[in-house]
């Protein structure tokens, strides 16, 4: 095909879309059945209706094929699990008995089973659900999800393309199973997986489907030539099958690399490429191995992980140079729009002007819509949008909303020395505990409580003026208070304010920051049923007045013991929030770490002991590839380091981590200088703590005893099983005692017992090591 018949083929489509529904109806029906409010029958309808709105929103935007598959009731891998037989024994008898039952239990445990871990997707706020594999994993097929989304939406009138974890992606994400040795490569089930695969492929081609996309973004990480040796024969196989649709194998977050010959080269009809300027290297790479003749190219131009407007101009010069390299050219966003809110629409507290700059999952299918357009018909098709587009684009780079030259002014005058302790640890150590005068192996908790109906609905009525301030504050003011006097009563040593007045561990902070814009209905799932809003940073940062001392000081009034303040991380601030994109990010963490650190300054002189930065997001957010790690973890660490480098030695810095592979960055961990880091383990079973024996961390450590994201109770053995195995490596007078995270999704039941249950296992552990 020549490059003008390969334009004038252009379509425009997307690899997934956002699942909640305007009003996240997902997340309610989905509690709502966890609660026994809804039935069986009415998830099932609702979520129904979720996908026929979707698919009409897409069909109706232009958007060629609209994808099946992708929508999920908790998460997308955990439904690969289900489609490939890899049910866990300890869950399969619940699955029997109840598939729908049995799938929750694998994602949130129950009382009488864990769940499976849940870690990041890639350098991104999502979870998935870790598979749980082994050398005697069977494999076997179930496509009825799968085949019956194809059904719904052919009878709709849709073009559909069912989407799939890849097989090599899948087997990459999945971890040995418990009691299976460590070094067990899950890999080695490819043979074993691939037939599994072959037959849903079957399944989906007899229900219609004319195309499968198979995604495999583990492959734009660094792989081995055994990984990639596997990644060939995994699609000489498939493509090899006769009885299978059309194969499309999606990567995105990154350049493909080595992986992009290995792809270019296999039986299989489509590569889906990303072309933003995180995989920018893609172009020239497809160049370099001669193009993708006799196949499809999809083309994912548009940003699906940032919300700010695509540039036309640009978009159209990459498609352009792309013609010639493929038989066909599609036009896409980078990624599944799953990252990004739903609609811009119903936004109306950010200015009509700003609000221009912005593109959400509906604003991008019509950017990709009129891409695909102008690639077909030429720039002339779609000139009046290109000009808009132009001006949308030039308003926001003039507009002082962007810069702030008193804090570029600070940023630069920022010296070594102030992103540095002046004390070693051993003096700050030996500082600490003459101030705080901790037992040993010390309890606490990560900051947030429950936030209950009661504060959810005072904060609802401050904001449409059925309270006022006064009467919001007293309300929050009891919660506090009872927070304290349970913590008290329950024998935690550091205790926290539990965080009532706080929506959200970043949108609370970006409210009282210059710089950022809130959004009221931007929600993007961060994993399950937990649905979040990310803000908007938009222009430079500063903090106008304190954010957190008044109420860190109320709750310190309550209690002779040391009050935890909290605060969330400067990389955590960016990795949680749509960041701008018109300056590098170390640049702007260090406009957030500054604000930040006036922050710590006002806890300090207002007698705060005990300060916690919160950066859980420090994992999330290293590069895919490890070339470009070590500029990322220096700045990183270095905003950290500035947020907490003022503070006297007597001053007990923490920080905390959740739901990532820590052992990445355990140098990183120390390079933050933190005193106590706060750490998930429970889930992963206490794997961080002998990652940072490994290491040799010289600081004090609390891997988590108590998974947080489950509605189980751990009974105090249990925890105390965990603490003596973090014992196996911290010693005792730098082991903490803490819950994996927050509580604030936690059920106030379940977490008095809890952590009742948490100081009933230090205390008794504690007890062994007084009496030897």
């Amino acid at each position: 095909m020549t490059a003008k018949s390969a334009a004038a083929a252009a379509r425009p489509t997307v690899y997934g879309y956002p699942r909640q529904g305007q009003n996240r109806e997902l997340k309610k029906a989905v509690e709502g059945y966890w609660k026994g409010r809804v039935t069986a029958d009415a998830l099932k309808e609702t979520a129904a209706a979720l996908r026929r709105s979707r698919w009409g929103q897409l069909a109706e935007a232009g958007i060629d094929e609209v994808p099946t598959g992708d929508f999920s009731y908790y998460d997308h891998v955990l439904d690969t699990s289900v489609m490939v037989g890899a049910v866990p024994p300890r869950h399969r008898t619940a699955v029997d008995a109840d598939p729908l039952d049995g799938y929750f239990a694998m994602a949130r445990g129950n009382q009488d089973v864990a769940p499976l871990e849940m870690t990041k997707w890639f350098d991104t706020n999502y979870h998935y659900l870790v598979p749980e594999l082994g050398p005697d994993t069977v494999f076997t097929a179930d496509s009825a999800q799968q085949v019956a989304e194809v059904a719904e939406a052919l009878a709709l009138g849709h073009t559909t393309r069912p989407v799939l974890v890849g097989p090599v992606t899948y087997l990459l994400l999945a971890k040995p199973a418990p009691g299976v040795a460590d070094d067990f490569e899950p890999l080695t089930l490819l043979d074993r997986l691939l037939p599994v695969y072959a037959e849903v492929l079957a399944d989906l081609r007899a229900a219609g489907a004319g195309w499968a996309q198979l995604d495999e973004p583990a492959l734009v990480q660094d792989r081995t030539p055994a990984e990639l040796n596997a990644a060939a024969r995994a699609y000489r196989d498939l493509g090899a099958l006769t009885d299978r649709p059309k194969l499309l194998v999606a990567s995105y977050f990154d350049r493909l690399g080595e992986a992009l010959p290995v792809l270019a080269k296999a039986p299989v009809e489509g590569l889906a490429l990303d072309f933003t300027e995180a995989a920018a290297a893609n172009l020239d790479d497809l160049a370099a191995v001669g193009g993708l003749p006799g196949k499809r190219l999809v083309a994912g131009v548009v940003n699906g992980r940032n919300i700010w407007i695509n540039d036309y101009e640009k978009s159209l010069a990459t498609l352009a140079t792309l013609l010639g390299l493929a038989d066909r050219v599609d036009v896409a966003a980078s990624c599944s729009l799953l990252h990004v809110p739903l609609d811009t629409a119903p936004e109306r507290d950010i200015d009509p002007q700003i609000l221009r700059w912005l593109a959400f999952a509906r604003q991008k299918t019509t950017e990709i819509v009129t891409l695909a357009k102008g690639l077909a018909q030429g720039t002339g098709a779609i000139a009046a949008e290109i000009a808009a587009n132009r001006a949308d684009l030039v308003s926001r780079a003039r507009s002082p909303l962007t810069r702030d030259p008193a804090v570029r002014a600070r940023t630069a005058a920022v010296t070594e020395a102030d992103a540095r302790r002046p004390q070693p640890y051993p003096e700050r150590a030996a500082a600490q505990r003459e101030r705080l005068r901790l037992p040993l192996l010390p309890t606490t908790t990560i900051g947030s409580f429950p936030q209950t109906g009661e504060v959810r609905a005072a904060r609802a009525d401050l904001r449409a003026g059925r309270i006022g301030t006064a009467g919001y504050e007293e309300r929050i003011a009891a919660e506090i208070a009872e927070v304290v006097a349970f913590q008290e009563k329950a024998g935690l040593d550091v205790l926290v304010h539990g965080e009532a007045e706080r929506n959200d561990m970043v949108q609370y902070f970006a409210e009282q920051l210059t710089g950022y814009l809130a959004t009221q209905h931007g929600w993007v799932q961060s994993y399950g049923t937990r649905y979040v809003r990310p803000p908007v940073l938009a222009g430079d940062i500063s903090r106008p007045a304190p954010m957190t001392v008044r109420w860190t000081t109320y709750a310190q009034s309550l209690t002779d013991r040391p009050v935890k303040a909290m605060l969330t991380g400067p990389v955590t601030m960016l990795a949680w929030s749509f960041v701008r994109d018109d300056q590098p990010l170390g640049e702007t963490a260090g406009q957030v770490a500054l604000a930040l650190r006036d922050e710590v300054a006002d806890l300090e002189a207002a007698g705060t002991s005990v300060i916690q930065v919160d950066e859980p997001a420090l994992r999330e957010t290293l590069p895919l590839r490890a070339a470009g790690r070590a500029a990322y973890l220096e700045w990183a660490t270095r905003a950290f380091r500035l947020t907490t480098g003022g503070v006297a030695p007597g001053t007990q810095i923490h920080t905390h981590m959740c739901y990532a592979e820590f052992g990445d960055i355990v140098q990183a961990i120390d390079d933050l200088d933190a005193d106590v880091i706060s750490l998930e383990a429970a889930r992963s079973h206490m794997q961080v703590a002998h990652e940072l024996a490994a290491h040799g961390y010289p600081r004090e450590a609390g891997p988590g005893v108590y998974d947080i994201h489950s509605p189980r109770v751990p009974e105090a053995e249990e925890a105390a099983a965990l603490l003596r195995e973090g014992l196996a490596a911290i010693p005792a007078e730098r082991l903490w005692v803490n819950p994996d995270c927050g509580l604030k999704t936690r059920g106030w039941p379940e977490t008095r017992a809890s952590l009742e249950n948490l100081v009933a296992a230090a205390r008794a552990v504690r007890a062994t090591l007084t009496a030897s």
